[in-house]
């Protein structure tokens, strides 16, 4: 069973995507803050992290690249998944090293596209 870690501080954010995700067969982990985050991912190793950029203790952002910069973890996909519709925001996000962005008011069949295709992801050899 894949794992999708939801750093996400939102509880209503959290219920809706982890009810969708469990039905699609995923095991998911929840980290409500930035350094919660940082912390499961080492210690969950998940197939997948979606990320909200606004986060009481660390904006999502430099999550994102501080997991990028841990050799340990750097390559598990990122999805950035807000509220925030902004340019700045979704450059950001590209180059702090995330996978995808995702606006939480898209469609939730097209949310999980992007997750399965991220998840599937075969890594190039190095």
């Amino acid at each position: 069973m894949k794992k999708i870690l939801i750093i996400e501080d939102n509880p209503a954010s959290v219920h809706f995507i982890t009810s969708h995700l469990k039905n699609k067969g995923y095991e998911t982990v929840v980290a409500e803050g930035g350094f919660a985050g940082l912390k499961a991912a080492q210690d969950e190793n998940p197939d997948l992290i979606l990320l909200d950029i606004m986060l009481p203790d660390m904006d999502g952002h430099k999550v994102c690249r501080m997991i990028k910069m841990n050799k340990a973890i750097q390559k598990i996909p990122i999805a950035m998944f807000t509220s925030r519709d902004t340019d700045d925001d979704a450059d950001k996000a590209k180059e702090g090293g995330a996978d995808a962005f995702l606006l939480k008011n898209t469609r939730i069949e097209i949310i999980l596209d992007v997750i399965e295709q991220l998840v599937n992801r075969v890594e190039p050899e190095t």
